[in-house]
């Protein structure tokens, strides 16, 4: 399945009016199915349906079920792959098989999942909820100079494959304290771009992310703290704004949280004492 699908739109100029070939972000519907249970009693059951751009879907899974809590290390995982009983679901579910080992704890993906303002939890009561499953307030001595976050957008930009052709598809990017890209991921949902980046590392056995920083390129919400902090991430960037419960989690975190990075700013609200000048000024 394609990243991009082609359209032709009607473009008007003033009151000129103009037809001409365009590209979108492909949309597809992802339903996740867990294989579970000892191995005289498999059982099969959907735990998400997401929807997504087509392409590294069993990093979404992994993803997804990692910052649930479902899985904690790729030995918990016997295989992933999409399902090819469902013919008119074509690639758009997947399997993925537990260990038999491997005890699901299904209250988990109603506790933790905070994608609707209605869910009926508090900030506190959400900050609360995490913590009970995070490893703890974040410990790491990564440090990063401003110059380096000034440069992360342009080049995210520059590898974003499908936002180069569609302009409304979102980027994950994981780098270094010099601000090398290690690993990028790009979907038209904010948090499937962050599950897959997280999936990725994840199935490398590279969690927990306490050297390395995440930069998004939309806004920060909640979740998108919780799955990187539940993945050990101890700066997260992006273009846009944080939440107030975003920030409030980060402190919690002992995350670094910049928010507005782009044209050479950004606002700390957050975990400052990661991000240091070159040289202090009197």
């Amino acid at each position: 399945m394609s990243l991009v699908a082609p359209v032709t739109v009607q473009k008007i100029n003033g009151e000129t009016f103009s037809e001409a070939p365009d590209l979108l972000a492909v949309e597809e519907p992802l339903e996740i199915r867990l294989g579970f249970g000892p191995i005289h009693d498999r059982q099969q059951r959907p735990v998400s349906v997401t929807m997504r751009t087509p392409g590294n879907d069993d990093e979404l899974a992994m993803g997804f079920l990692f910052t649930e809590g479902i899985i904690h290390q790729p030995s918990d995982v016997v295989s992933c792959r999409h399902c090819v009983q469902d013919a008119h679901k074509e690639g758009n579910v997947i399997r993925v098989e537990l260990h038999p080992d491997v005890v699901v704890d299904w209250s988990r993906l109603s506790r933790n999942t905070f994608t609707s303002s209605s869910c009926g939890l508090c900030g506190k009561a959400t900050i609360e909820s995490v913590m009970a499953i995070s490893p703890g307030p974040l410990s790491s001595d990564l440090a990063v100079e401003p110059v380096m976050l000034h440069g992360l957008s342009s080049r995210v930009r520059e590898v974003q494959r499908a936002f180069a052709y569609t302009g409304g598809i979102h980027a994950a990017a994981l780098f270094d304290a010099d601000g090398t890209l290690q690993l990028v991921r790009e979907d038209i949902g904010r948090h499937n771009a962050l599950d897959k980046l997280i999936g990725a590392a994840f199935w490398q056995n590279w969690l927990p992310l306490s050297q390395s920083g995440i930069f998004l390129s939309g806004r920060i919400g909640v979740e998108l703290v919780q799955k990187s902090w539940l993945a050990g991430v101890p700066l997260l960037a992006a273009v846009g704004a944080p939440s107030s419960l975003a920030v409030q989690m980060a402190q919690e975190a002992g995350m670094t949280l910049a928010g507005f990075v782009r044209d050479g700013r950004f606002n700390l609200y957050s975990g400052a004492q990661r991000v240091c000048p070159v040289a202090q000024t009197t």
